[in-house]
Protein backbone atom coordinates (compact mmCIF):
# COMPACT_ATOMS: atom_id res chain seq x y z
CA UNK A 1 0.00 0.00 0.00
CA UNK A 2 1.30 3.24 -0.99
CA UNK A 3 1.31 6.39 1.11
CA UNK A 4 2.10 9.86 -0.40
CA UNK A 5 4.06 12.49 1.39
CA UNK A 6 0.41 14.41 2.48
CA UNK A 7 -0.36 11.53 4.40
CA UNK A 8 3.35 11.50 6.22
CA UNK A 9 2.84 14.51 6.84
CA UNK A 10 -0.59 14.68 8.31
CA UNK A 11 0.92 11.72 10.73
CA UNK A 12 3.94 13.48 12.04
CA UNK A 13 1.92 16.44 12.61
CA UNK A 14 -0.77 13.90 14.45
CA UNK A 15 1.91 12.43 16.34
CA UNK A 16 3.76 16.09 17.45
CA UNK A 17 -0.03 17.20 18.63
CA UNK A 18 -0.46 14.00 20.19
CA UNK A 19 3.06 14.33 22.71
CA UNK A 20 1.14 17.78 23.93
CA UNK A 21 -2.67 16.34 24.57
CA UNK A 22 -1.44 15.94 27.65
CA UNK A 23 -0.28 19.28 28.46
CA UNK A 24 -3.28 20.87 27.02
CA UNK A 25 -1.22 23.34 24.85
CA UNK A 26 -1.70 24.29 21.59
CA UNK A 27 1.09 25.41 18.91
CA UNK A 28 1.59 26.63 15.45
CA UNK A 29 1.91 25.37 12.19
CA UNK A 30 5.25 26.72 12.15
CA UNK A 31 6.39 24.66 15.58
CA UNK A 32 5.39 21.05 13.83
CA UNK A 33 7.47 22.05 10.94
CA UNK A 34 10.54 23.13 12.45
CA UNK A 35 9.87 20.18 14.98
CA UNK A 36 9.39 17.63 12.60
CA UNK A 37 12.02 19.09 10.01
CA UNK A 38 8.53 19.70 7.55
CA UNK A 39 8.00 22.60 5.75
CA UNK A 40 5.88 25.29 6.92
CA UNK A 41 3.48 26.16 4.34
CA UNK A 42 2.76 22.48 3.23
CA UNK A 43 2.43 21.63 7.07
CA UNK A 44 -0.56 24.75 7.30
CA UNK A 45 -2.19 23.23 4.23
CA UNK A 46 -2.43 19.82 5.59
CA UNK A 47 -3.92 21.06 8.98
CA UNK A 48 -6.59 22.91 7.64
CA UNK A 49 -7.38 19.86 5.95
CA UNK A 50 -7.49 17.69 9.41
CA UNK A 51 -9.39 20.70 11.07
CA UNK A 52 -12.30 20.64 8.43
CA UNK A 53 -12.05 16.61 9.00
CA UNK A 54 -12.82 17.60 12.88
CA UNK A 55 -9.44 15.68 13.84
CA UNK A 56 -7.45 18.61 14.98
CA UNK A 57 -8.95 22.34 16.15
CA UNK A 58 -7.75 25.30 15.07
CA UNK A 59 -7.59 28.39 17.50
CA UNK A 60 -6.62 32.05 15.49
CA UNK A 61 -5.17 34.53 17.61
CA UNK A 62 -3.36 34.99 20.47
CA UNK A 63 -2.64 31.51 22.44
CA UNK A 64 -4.05 29.69 19.26
CA UNK A 65 -2.88 27.25 17.67
CA UNK A 66 -4.01 23.89 16.76
CA UNK A 67 -4.70 20.82 19.23
CA UNK A 68 -5.99 17.60 18.63
CA UNK A 69 -9.89 17.28 17.98
CA UNK A 70 -10.04 13.69 20.59
CA UNK A 71 -8.16 11.94 22.71
CA UNK A 72 -5.50 10.45 20.59
CA UNK A 73 -6.65 6.56 21.89
CA UNK A 74 -9.81 7.77 19.84
CA UNK A 75 -8.19 8.43 16.57
CA UNK A 76 -7.37 5.75 14.50
CA UNK A 77 -4.26 5.91 11.79
CA UNK A 78 -6.96 5.14 9.65
CA UNK A 79 -9.11 8.39 9.91
CA UNK A 80 -5.90 10.75 8.36
CA UNK A 81 -4.90 7.43 5.30
CA UNK A 82 -8.25 8.08 4.08
CA UNK A 83 -8.59 11.59 4.53
CA UNK A 84 -5.47 11.56 1.71
CA UNK A 85 -5.54 8.28 0.33
CA UNK A 86 -7.65 7.43 -2.38
CA UNK A 87 -9.40 4.05 -1.96
CA UNK A 88 -10.84 3.15 -5.37
CA UNK A 89 -8.67 0.34 -6.16
CA UNK A 90 -5.21 -0.43 -6.28
CA UNK A 91 -3.04 -0.45 -10.01
CA UNK A 92 -1.20 -3.37 -10.86
CA UNK A 93 2.24 -2.76 -10.47
CA UNK A 94 3.03 -5.61 -13.36
CA UNK A 95 0.76 -3.16 -16.16
CA UNK A 96 -2.39 -0.99 -16.48
CA UNK A 97 -5.62 -1.23 -14.39
CA UNK A 98 -6.84 -2.26 -11.30
CA UNK A 99 -5.41 -5.18 -9.32
CA UNK A 100 -7.80 -8.09 -9.11
CA UNK A 101 -9.62 -7.06 -12.83
CA UNK A 102 -8.93 -8.96 -15.35
CA UNK A 103 -6.07 -12.07 -15.07
CA UNK A 104 -4.53 -11.69 -11.89
CA UNK A 105 -0.59 -10.89 -12.08
CA UNK A 106 1.63 -13.05 -10.28
CA UNK A 107 1.86 -11.91 -7.25
CA UNK A 108 -1.51 -10.82 -6.49
CA UNK A 109 -2.28 -13.26 -3.53
CA UNK A 110 0.94 -11.22 -1.49
CA UNK A 111 -0.28 -7.78 -2.49
CA UNK A 112 -3.88 -8.64 -1.40
CA UNK A 113 -2.36 -9.98 1.96
CA UNK A 114 -0.04 -7.08 2.49
CA UNK A 115 -2.77 -4.67 1.73
CA UNK A 116 -5.40 -6.45 4.48
CA UNK A 117 -2.50 -6.51 7.18
CA UNK A 118 -2.35 -2.95 6.52
CA UNK A 119 -5.53 -2.02 6.69
CA UNK A 120 -5.85 -4.04 9.68
CA UNK A 121 -3.26 -2.14 11.41
CA UNK A 122 -4.42 1.17 10.01
CA UNK A 123 -8.07 0.62 11.69
CA UNK A 124 -6.61 -0.92 14.86
CA UNK A 125 -3.62 1.51 15.77
CA UNK A 126 -4.64 4.99 17.64
CA UNK A 127 -2.67 7.54 17.89
CA UNK A 128 -2.38 6.83 21.27
CA UNK A 129 1.16 4.85 20.44
CA UNK A 130 2.58 8.25 20.03
CA UNK A 131 1.63 9.33 23.83
CA UNK A 132 4.93 9.92 25.45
Amino acid sequence: MIHGKTTETAIAAMGYLTELFDEGKRCSAAEIASTRRLQGPYVSKVLTELARAGLVLGVRGPGGGFSLGRAPEEIALHEVYDLFERRDGDACPFGGGVCGEGDLCPLHEKFTAVRKETDRILHETTFGVFRK
